[in-house]
């Protein structure tokens, strides 16, 4: 079993913050407010012979209410992990990196109060729906749009 964080596609109308909050309630049966950005992830991967590239924004949240639940077709298992042993249980090295982000944010704001955290930075609203649109369908093509050292087997940094 692969441990990652909740994540999923900004519906229209949405902004990055509210699909946050959406996706950890779907995912996880919890309800939290956004507290802070961590960072965020952009990455490749390719779906029914097609090459897509996402960016997912991830959040520092606090713990409103809800109880853990697995529910969702997605998950297996959801679990609450103390901030220390979560670096260990992630399956991706850029996920370790944004609870270690976390880690500090969290210090931060018990030595210095909810100000001291940075402001979020200005999320509009998915204007449309969420598409494939920059999917690439050339494997191998030597076009105008090639970069060198881009992997041909879709991992690693995009364009």
């Amino acid at each position: 079993m692969l441990w990652s964080l909740p994540k999923g596609h900004i519906e229209q109308g949405e902004t990055a913050e509210q699909t946050a909050i959406r996706e950890v309630a779907e995912e996880t049966g919890i309800q939290g407010s956004v507290l802070a950005a961590l960072g965020s992830i952009d990455y490749w991967f390719v779906t029914e012979g097609r090459r897509v590239h996402k960016t997912v924004h991830h959040y520092l949240m606090r713990f409103l209410d809800g109880e853990l639940s697995d529910e969702d077709v997605e998950v297996t298992e959801v679990a609450w992990v103390p901030l220390g042993d979560l670096p260990s249980r992630l399956a991706y090295a850029d996920e370790r990196k944004l609870a270690e982000v976390a880690g500090r944010l969290i210090d931060k704001l018990q030595t210095d109060g909810p100000g001291s955290l940075p402001p979020l930075p200005h999320s509009a609203p998915r204007r449309r729906p969420q598409t494939h649109s920059h999917a690439r369908n050339r494997r191998g093509d030597e076009s105008k749009d090639s970069q060198p050292g881009r992997r041909a087997n879709g991992c690693g940094q995009g364009p």
